[in-house]
């Protein structure tokens, strides 16, 4: 049994639900579902939410039977040519309206249950903040405002760039991930709406871990700038056993970069804590009141007033390494907040990454000297033992 649009409004004609100037476009979100004996016809129109159960057979006693789905807030409204029954006859069938009556809901509940469940609330709540929704046209920039079905929701999300650098995958298993960092790219968005590509977005297809998130699988990062090996998790079993490592110290964590200026010394371990600098909240400082922070380096290679470190931290606080170097006066090549943008990019490499998998074995994972470290230094392949394939 089949039902057009047009018949669909001929019969909300009937029921006084629409007159004759009522166009068919009005009849907004209209589903039909048919079989053999009967067809439900659900709509919105006028902002209100209408159901016609509509076929050869159709009484109060087959309801039930013949819309399984009904909602508890569906009502069946008089018949307009008898009050006393509820089916109506209609071309030769019958016709029985109900209206749905409205259920409020969150606008970022909504969204994330009904318009597109595979984008996470949180991810929904920075959308609607952003102004990318619009409810009956107008942008609702509020995630807690409520709507209903009946609403006319719009959603024009921002165009994901495409990623413009690919991300080489060193090693893979059931539990881990781990990929070599490309400069430039983020590990995962700051917290407010990132329309860039990142390494959690690339690898969110790969892993369960905090997929509600705007950084799934990360258990640790690299700066942007930074290059080098990051592991990811693809679980949250796999996430919680690599975090306790970073928590306990236990990695060992090998980095490489140029400096603009040779240490004093050629060898020596950095004991200095590091705290937020107040005057500038998004950077860091020496601070004798911050929270501890050892960086051990030594001197590969000099090359006039540059110079090759590889550089071992024994703690992971954010910039360390960066901040460490400037204090010494020797910035690291490219750094914008604490040096000089005075290369191609920040000349900062994570090297190695040593870490027990959760399988019990443990591995050191390499990440390839990119090329501008070995154009400043061309001998520095003779120091440092070139990357095994593992």
């Amino acid at each position: 049994m089949k039902i057009s649009p047009r018949t669909v409004l001929k019969i909300a004609r009937l029921y006084q639900l629409a007159d004759d100037n009522t166009p068919i476009k009005a009849l907004r979100h209209l589903r039909i579902q048919t079989d053999e004996s009967h067809v439900l016809a659900e709509f919105i129109l006028n902002k209100q939410h209408f159901a016609i159960l509509y076929g050869s057979i159709v009484d109060e006693e087959s309801i039930d039977e013949l819309w399984p789905d009904k909602p508890a807030n569906a009502e069946i409204l008089p018949n307009p040519l008898d009050p006393n029954f509820t089916e109506m006859p209609f071309q030769g069938k019958f016709v029985m309206m109900f209206q749905v009556m409205p259920t409020k809901q969150r606008l970022d509940i909504h969204l994330s249950t009904t318009f597109d469940p595979s984008i996470s609330r949180s991810l929904w709540q920075k959308y609607i903040k952003a102004g990318y929704v619009s409810v009956n046209q107008r942008v609702v920039t509020a995630p807690k405002f409520e709507v209903d079905e009946t609403d006319e929701i719009a959603v024009k999300l921002p165009e994901q760039e495409q990623a413009s650098a690919e991300l080489p995958v060193l090693y893979e298993d059931d539990d881990v991930i781990v990929v070599n960092k490309p400069s430039g790219l983020l590990t995962h968005a700051k917290g407010g709406l990132s329309t860039e590509p990142t390494v959690a977005e690339i690898i969110r297809p790969k892993t369960s871990f905090a997929s509600d998130t705007d950084r799934p699988g990360i258990v640790h990062r690299l700066d942007r700038d930074t290059s080098g090996v990051l592991i990811i998790a693809k679980t949250a079993e796999a996430a919680a056993y690599l975090q306790q490592q970073f928590a306990q110290r236990t990695t060992k964590k090998t980095y490489l970069a140029v400096t603009d200026g040779v240490p004093k010394l050629a060898t020596a371990k950095i004991d200095l804590p590091i705290g937020r600098n107040p005057s500038a909240p998004s950077t860091f400082r020496v601070d004798p009141n911050g929270k501890p922070a050892q960086t051990n380096y030594q001197v590969l290679a000099v090359a006039g007033t540059k110079a090759l470190i590889e550089l071992k931290p024994t703690t992971g606080r954010t910039h360390q390494l960066r901040v460490h170097m400037a204090y010494l006066n020797t910035p690291i090549l490219g750094d914008r907040v604490y040096g000089k943008p005075d290369a191609s990019r920040l000349m900062l490499h994570a090297h190695k990454l040593e870490i027990t998998l959760p399988s019990g074995e443990r591995k050191t994972f390499e990440a390839a000297i990119p090329g501008v470290f070995t154009e400043l230094f061309p001998d520095c392949t003779q120091t440092i033992e070139e990357p095994s394939h593992q």
